[in-house]
């Protein structure tokens, strides 16, 4: 709907309105005094949103998913604070709110996976390392030996 009218002219109208007072404010584009117009600014916003979206959903490889959860972060993190800095409403607001909590639920369930992966390496490195044993050992035994010693 940021990009083309298509789905909904109404919606699409009103996004066009929204982004000339977000092209305003923009952090970046004060700090270096340069006047970012709307319609760029909200098409690249929205394309950036549709790529990472496809990649978090269509691609398997786990370094392209980050890469994108991480972008789209930091689209939600802008998102609301140009939500905060021009006032509106909560209603406005919310759907970055709550895609901004669902990516990093997302992140961190990629961190445990990735931090479990890590352990499970390092204990069958470590099993792999671990010399052969030389006696009999209770695993060794045949279960009719063990239990008439």
């Amino acid at each position: 709907m940021k990009i083309t009218p298509y789905i909904s002219k109404e919606l699409h109208k009103d996004l066009r309105q929204e982004y000339v007072k977000y092209a305003k404010i923009i952090p970046l584009a004060r700090w270096f005094n340069v006047k970012i117009p709307s319609k760029w600014y909200r098409r690249i916003v929205g394309g950036l949103e549709i790529v990472c979206g496809i990649a978090l959903t269509f691609i398997p490889h786990r370094r392209t998913k980050q890469v994108a959860n991480w972008i789209l972060l930091s689209l939600m993190i802008g998102a609301i604070s140009l939500h905060w800095a021009v006032d509106d409403k909560l209603e406005r607001s919310a759907p970055a709110l709550v895609f901004f909590f669902m990516l990093t639920c997302r992140l961190v369930v990629e961190w445990q996976i990735q931090r479990q992966d890590k352990a499970e390496a390092a204990k069958a490195a470590a099993a792999a390392l671990k010399p052969p044993s030389t006696g009999p050992t209770p695993s060794n035994i045949p279960a009719k030996l063990a239990k008439s010693e």
